[in-house]
């Protein structure tokens, strides 16, 4: 762990070095890209310097306690200092072992929230509308952006698949555990028996990609356009906004028509477009992870169950983790930083493993 540390704390000071140099400072793209290297690696470094100060502090402390023979008041004030030291040495090296485990590139970016239907008919689509509700009451909260882009409702009120963007700093690190297959176990209000239902809504989450993330070549496009439906005013159905972009070699395709603006639609296309190219070339590599690494957490695929909304119970059990909240209505109305906080947590823990 020291070499790993003294590297970083090497590579701290060359890129302080390269900040003020004349020629690095004129680069303005040079200089925030070193900057930026710097500021992730800050945080390691003061944690490094704290702990060698603490270090120092243990080899004072038990060399007094060696040469104070006799002198039991003093002798006891040392050993509660080098007690609490301790204590503080082990907290600086949990500490530290996690700053060492490396970043997800992806966790500072914005999201593409895609919440779709599964079994259970309009009772499916009445719970996707409640998820979707769930993750923007959550983003309120955040303070981040919630945009929809696409949706398709039932008409009674639920969604069949509604994709919306959300923008905020940490948006992927908070939400990205959240791709998998919820489901609701319920008495649907047109049940007459009293029976509880299951059902099911797929929800994916994604990582808006740059362009620089993916390369699409135009040839790959086919582009096609209509009349846009549903609520929207008087272009609807006059004008040809709605946007269909189909990637040719993967079969993807992407609608969107929330836009009156052909040009606002193709552009929101393309970018829901990119990430879901840059989510398949993720998927890809996690395959190529052993096993032993996907963690308690589970893999995140999209056909994983991994959770429960229980109404009779008032029950919201996670079963990647095993926790159970007993506030249905708190976590639907956007409360789900302790699922949240308890996958971070697992996921961390697998992470430290395989340092």
């Amino acid at each position: 762990m020291f070499q790993k540390l003294e590297a970083v704390k090497e590579k701290y000071e060359e890129l302080s070095r390269l900040m003020s140099d004349p020629k690095v400072i004129s680069n303005p793209s040079e200089f925030q890209k070193y900057a930026k290297e710097q500021a992730d690696i800050s945080e390691l470094v003061d944690k490094y310097e704290v702990y060698k100060d603490v270090l120092k502090q243990i080899e004072d402390t038990t060399a007094l306690l060696r040469d104070s023979k006799g002198e039991s008041d003093f002798q006891e004030l040392a050993r509660i200092e080098l007690e609490e030291l301790e204590k503080k040495k082990g907290r600086l090296e949990d500490e530290i072992k996690l700053l060492l485990v490396p970043k997800d590139p992806n966790d500072t970016k914005n999201i593409f929230l895609e919440i779709r239907a599964g079994a259970g008919g309009d009772e499916a689509g009445l719970f996707a509308a409640e998820l979707f509700r769930m993750y923007s009451r959550y983003a309120e909260k955040k303070r981040w952006k919630v945009e929809v882009l696409d949706s398709n409702s039932t008409g009674v009120g639920g969604f069949k698949e509604i994709i919306a963007l959300i923008e905020g700093k940490g948006a992927y690190s908070k939400l990205k555990y959240e791709s998998g297959v919820h489901r609701v176990q319920r008495i649907p209000v047109t049940e007459t028996g009293g029976r509880i239902h299951t059902s099911t809504v797929t929800v994916a989450v994604m990582p808006e990609a740059e362009d620089v993330d993916v390369k699409i070549d135009q040839k790959d496009l086919r582009i096609d356009t209509s009349c846009s439906s549903g609520p929207g005013g008087q272009s609807v159905n006059t004008t040809y906004s709605a946007i269909r972009i189909t990637h040719i070699p993967t079969g993807i395709a992407v609608n969107c028509q929330d836009e009156r603006s052909q040009l606002k639609n193709k552009n929101k296309a393309m970018r829901i477009l990119r990430s879901r190219l840059m989510e398949i070339e993720r998927e890809k590599q996690e395959a190529e992870i052993a096993q032993s690494r996907k963690s308690q957490i589970g893999s995140g695929d999209r056909s994983e169950k991994i959770r429960t909304y229980n109404y009779p119970q008032n029950r919201v059990t996670d079963h990647r983790v095993g926790l159970s909240l007993y506030k249905l209505e708190a976590v639907l109305d956007g409360s789900i930083d302790e699922f949240i906080d308890a996958l971070t947590t697992s996921d961390n823990a697998e992470r430290l493993k395989g340092l």
